[in-house]
C-alpha cells in the first residue's frame, strides 16, 4: 500500500511537470482499439468562449492537437495478455499521434478496463489541531481510514474522499477553512489486480515514456458522458467496450462504486461469427451495418448478403434476414444487461436519489439498445456521447471514445485523491468491510 501511495504521488508530480511544459498524452488501452490523444496546454481561454454556456465551459485551457487510433493487440477482457503485442500497438498509436501533433511527448496518462475492480467504502475521523480545518487536518482524517484486507496481489487505483463531516455539518465537499473540532470522512476505494498495473507500466516504459497517471476506464468514461446534474444527484455510467462492460456509479460529483461485467461487443461479434459460420472481420462488419436488438415485421423481409471468399459458390452467396441476425445478437446483449443489473443491485443503486443510467462505449451503438436496456434495468436510460473538447475531431466524438476523452478531462482537472495529501497518520489496520449497499444507505 505504501509503495503504491508513493508511486501515485510521484505520478501526480510528473503530471504537473508535463502540464507546465505544455504537452501530455493520454492513452486508452482497450480490448478492441488503442486510442491516443496529444493535449496542448496553453492556459489561454479564447475570448469567444468566455461567456459561453455548455459542455465547453471550463475546458478551454487545453486542446487536442494529435489523435490516433489503431486496432488493439495482445489485450483480452481488458487486461494485457501478450505484453510484446500490446507494447507494439501502444508505440504505433503514440507515434502516429505525435506525428499529427508535430511534437514529442515524454509523459502519458493511461486507462484500462480490466483488473477485476472492486469497490470499498472507508470511513475515518480525527480532531482538528487548531479548531480550523487545514490541509494537515484533512491528511490526518484520511490517514485514519481503516483499509480493508483486499489482498496482497491487489493495489488501490482510486481513493476519493466523497464526503466530509465537521461537528454537526454533513455533506461538505471541501472542509478547508471551516471552524470545528471533530472531522470525519467517507472515502471510496477502488482496487485492481497488481498485475494489470504492472503490465501497463512495463509497456509504457518499453515505449520510452513516463507514466504520469493511471485510471479506470469506467471512471473516466463517466467523467465525459455524464452531465453535472447526473453526477450530483446520482447516475450510473455503463461503458460497453469490446472485451468488458464497465459500470460506475456517481453521487455528489464523485464515483462511489465501480465494477465490470466480463462481456462486451467482441462476444456479440463472436456469436455472429459462430452462428453464421463467417470470419470475425465479416461478422464485425455485419454487426455494425445491420445489427439491432428489436425486430419488426419489416426485418423478416430485409435480406442481408453474407458473402465470403471460400470458393464455394453456395456458401459465399448465402443470405439471412435481419430478424435472424437480431435473434443471434439479442440473447448476448440481454446477458450483458442482466450482468449490469446485478452489479447495480450490489452497489445499492436503488437507494440513490436518482437512478439515471447512461450507456456509452463502442458496443452501445447497436440500434434499439437503449429501449431494451430500459426494459431490463427498469430505469431511465439514455445514450451518452463524450463532451465536446477543443480540437476533438468529428471522427473521435463517437461513444467509443468516451474513455479517452474522459481521460483528457481527468488529466486537466483531476479530483483530489488520498495520495494528494501528505499522510501523517498512516493507520492501515486491516479488517473486513461492510457491503457497499449499507454504506450508501447510511451516508446518503
Amino acid at each position: 500500500m505504501t509503495n503504491l501511495y508513493e508511486t501515485q504521488r510521484a505520478m501526480r508530480q510528473a503530471r504537473k511537470i508535463a502540464i507546465q511544459r505544455g504537452v501530455i498524452a493520454v492513452l486508452d488501452v482497450g480490448t478492441s482499439k488503442v486510442a491516443c490523444f496529444v493535449l496542448k496546454f496553453d492556459g489561454v481561454k479564447p475570448r469567444e468562449l468566455e461567456d459561453s454556456v455548455g459542455s465547453m465551459v471550463g475546458q478551454a485551457d487545453f486542446r487536442i492537437i494529435g489523435v490516433s487510433t489503431i486496432k488493439s493487440r495482445g489485450v483480452k477482457f481488458g487486461d494485457i495478455d501478450i505484453i510484446r503485442e500490446t507494447e507494439r500497438a501502444i508505440r504505433t498509436a503514440v507515434q502516429a499521434a505525435q506525428k499529427m501533433a508535430g511534437v514529442r511527448v515524454d509523459h502519458i496518462i493511461a486507462c484500462f478496463s480490466g483488473g477485476r475492480p472492486r469497490s470499498y467504502g472507508l470511513s475515518g475521523s480525527s480532531v482538528t489541531q487548531n479548531g480550523m480545518v487545514d490541509t494537515r487536518d484533512i491528511a490526518n482524517v484520511l490517514g485514519s481510514c481503516e483499509v480493508p484486507q483486499y489482498g496482497s496481489n491487489r493495489d488501490a487505483l482510486h481513493a476519493h474522499p466523497v464526503n466530509f463531516s465537521l461537528d454537526n455539518k454533513n455533506g461538505l465537499l471541501d472542509p478547508s477553512g471551516q471552524i470545528g473540532k471533530n472531522l470525519s470522512v467517507d472515502m471510496h476505494l477502488l482496487t485492481v489486480d497488481s498485475s494489470s498495473i504492472e503490465a501497463i507500466l512495463h509497456c509504457v516504459k518499453r515505449c520510452d515514456l513516463e507514466l504520469a497517471g493511471i485510471a479506470s476506464s469506467a471512471y473516466v468514461s463517466a467523467i465525459s458522458s455524464l452531465v453535472e446534474d447526473e453526477k450530483e444527484i446520482g447516475a450510473a455510467c455503463v461503458d460497453m467496450g469490446g472485451g468488458t462492460t464497465g459500470v460506475s456509479v456517481f453521487l455528489k460529483n464523485h464515483m462511489v462504486y465501480g465494477d465490470f461485467v466480463k462481456m462486451g461487443g467482441d462476444h456479440i461479434t463472436s456469436d455472429i461469427s459462430h452462428g453464421l459460420q463467417i470470419p470475425i472481420n465479416l461478422a464485425e462488419r455485419i454487426k455494425n451495418l445491420n445489427g439491432g436488438v428489436l425486430a419488426t415485421g419489416m426485418d423478416d423481409r430485409e435480406s442481408i448478403q453474407i458473402g465470403g471468399d471460400t470458393g464455394d459458390w453456395e456458401h459465399d452467396k448465402r443470405s439471412v434476414t435481419r430478424s435472424e441476425l437480431i435473434g443471434i445478437i439479442r440473447p448476448r446483449v440481454e446477458e450483458i444487461l442482466e450482468g449490469v443489473r446485478e452489479t447495480l443491485l450490489s452497489a445499492g443503486f436503488e437507494f440513490l436519489p436518482s437512478q439515471r443510467i447512461v450507456l456509452t462505449g463502442g458496443a452501445s451503438q447497436i440500434p434499439g439498445l437503449d429501449q431494451l436496456a430500459a426494459k431490463i434495468l427498469g430505469q431511465q436510460v439514455r445514450m451518452g456521447r463524450p463532451l465536446r473538447v477543443r480540437g476533438l475531431p468529428q471522427a473521435a466524438s463517437a461513444p467509443g471514445f468516451s474513455a479517452v476523452v474522459g481521460l483528457a478531462l481527468f488529466a486537466a482537472y483531476p479530483q483530489d485523491e488520498w495520495w494528494d495529501f501528505e499522510l501523517t497518520n498512516k493507520n492501515y489496520a486491516e479488517r473486513s468491510i461492510k457491503r457497499m449497499t449499507k454504506w450508501l444507505r447510511e451516508n446518503w
